[in-house]
């Protein structure tokens, strides 16, 4: 959900840096815990600067405590989250689920979804080789079967092509 950063201030507040689209969404599921699960959080309040949210949680209450918390990502149980919208889908709900072609042939198994700034990417580990990006469109990924656990791809027959095009009479050569 998010990740706390430095102090801010000698009353106990953090700097964080929210994952989501909206700022200020981490601090609407209750509590927050780190990934051992070992410690917990819950949002006394948070306001939007620039990039981060500085906010304050109920149990910590002084500078010290809040220096100690720098680089702790903050998780919430999966039961917390909504149900995703038609044709939405959670990116960890992806991880793992069998790659088909439109034949059917199994190209591999979604390991990550990346964003770099273009759209969502199926990053795919065929059985042997390096791993490869396919577009999250509904173009290039046509179904999505979180129940079969699988993802049916439809890829142009030169995806895989190692070869450069040939310029068209359209583009101008330099």
């Amino acid at each position: 959900m998010a990740k706390i950063g430095a102090a801010h201030g000698i009353r106990g507040e953090v700097r964080v840096k929210p994952f989501g689209d909206d700022p200020l969404s981490f601090a609407d599921y209750g509590v927050l815990t780190t990934k051992d699960g070992n410690r917990s959080f819950e949002v006394e309040k948070a306001r939007v600067q620039k990039t981060v949210v500085i906010t304050k949680f109920r149990e910590i209450t002084d500078r010290n405590q809040a220096e100690d918390l720098n680089g702790l990502e903050l998780y919430v149980d999966r039961d917390q989250l909504p149900d995703p919208e038609d044709d939405e889908f959670y990116y960890s709900d992806l991880n793992g689920l069998t790659v088909l072609d439109q034949a059917g042939e199994q190209l591999g198994k979604i390991v990550a979804v990346q964003d770099f700034g273009a759209g969502d990417l199926l990053e795919v580990r065929p059985k042997r080789g390096r791993t490869f990006y396919i577009p999250f469109t509904k173009d290039f990924v046509p179904e999505v079967s979180l129940a079969e656990s699988f993802v049916k791809v439809d890829l142009p027959e030169d995806y895989f092509s190692e070869e450069k095009p040939e310029p068209s009479e359209a583009s101008p050569e330099r």
